[in-house]
């Protein structure tokens, strides 16, 4: 990390501060503000990278991230993917798939301390983990950090513990050896109560719990339905020749133009197959059988699908550095 961040940085650490997504009306307006967010991210700091989880959110903050950095002549950031070894496989072949489309440079973050023990000891998702199992870095975070004071924690993505080793501490100790001092998430307003008062540049400066650096969060703006809305009338068709140039709302998991197939189509199949929130494969269910957009959006709740320990627990799990 450079010695003067965050003192080269020169960001409004206060915008979009009290906003919700009715501030940003229209869709131009929120492809607008995304643009200009992302520019400034590229611009402003000086070893940025974008988070990519495979999910819409994080794939739609890609999207303006190419676009802006081919406007502009600006270097692609490295795009992180955390493999916390529970994600579905199809995640896994999406994210491959497209990192070889769009040739990005993507570093996978892991915490193989704990990815190493359940492999040797032939674990399944919620078989109990020591915790002097565990090398001194990971218990510290768990005993300093957390102050858990149980003597094993379960192998399991959503809960406090397992979040925070799994995915945490993984982007963590990322950060501390690339050096980032940016990254770009697509963290919505609308998608977390514990992210609602969240503003476009966001300091984490406190080196006790992570390494300093800024989020940079440029989809803010956009509800769940503005996410689906952008995809299928912006980037699939800019990104896919075959598409029809003013976009096209697939009406169901097999109906696209022409010859197109969902492995055309920069959408995880797991949205096409009725998912709407994308976790663990072991805790995260279908919310309908129909595609995620053609789902009820406004009036239930997107990560209903999710395990709610980790939801109940979000606050928490975003004051030690979760996204």
């Amino acid at each position: 990390m450079p010695e003067d961040f965050p003192n080269y940085v020169d960001v409004d650490y206060t915008d979009g501060e009290g906003e919700d997504p009715e501030d940003y009306a229209s869709m131009e307006h929120k492809i607008e503000k995304a643009i200009d967010v992302t520019r400034q991210g590229l611009e402003e700091y000086e070893n940025p990278a974008v988070m990519w989880t495979g999910g819409k959110d994080s794939t739609l903050t890609l999207y303006f991230i190419k676009e802006v950095a081919e406007k502009y002549d600006l270097p692609t950031p490295t795009a992180v993917f955390i493999d916390h070894f529970q994600h579905f496989d199809e995640i896994h072949d999406f994210v491959a798939k497209w990192e070889d489309e769009w040739g990005l440079d993507v570093v996978y973050a892991s915490n193989d301390d704990v990815g190493d023990y359940a492999e040797e000891n032939d674990l399944e998702p919620g078989d109990d983990i020591p915790i002097d199992a565990l090398n001194e870095h990971n218990q510290h975070h768990v005993r300093e950090i957390l102050e858990y004071e149980e003597d094993t924690f379960p192998f399991l993505l959503d809960t406090y513990v397992g979040n925070h080793l799994l995915k945490t501490v993984a982007l963590n100790d990322t950060i501390e050896e690339l050096d980032i001092d940016g990254i770009i998430s697509g963290v919505r307003w609308d998608e977390q109560e514990a992210r609602a008062d969240e503003t476009f540049f966001s300091p984490r400066h406190d080196p006790d719990i992570y390494p300093p650096h800024d989020r940079v969060q440029p989809i803010l703006q956009f509800d769940e339905r503005a996410v689906w809305d952008t995809f299928w009338h912006y980037v699939v068709p800019d990104t896919v020749d075959e598409y029809p140039d003013d976009g096209y709302v697939p009406e169901a998991d097999d109906d696209l133009p022409g010859d197109l197939t969902q492995d055309d189509i920069p959408v995880s199949p797991k949205y096409f197959a009725g998912f709407r929130s994308l976790g663990s494969e072991v805790s995260t269910e279908k919310s309908d059988e129909e595609p995620a957009w053609l789902q009820d959006l406004e009036d239930t709740t997107e990560r209903a699908g999710r395990a709610q320990d980790k939801e109940d627990l979000m606050e928490r799990l975003r004051d030690l550095g979760y996204m």
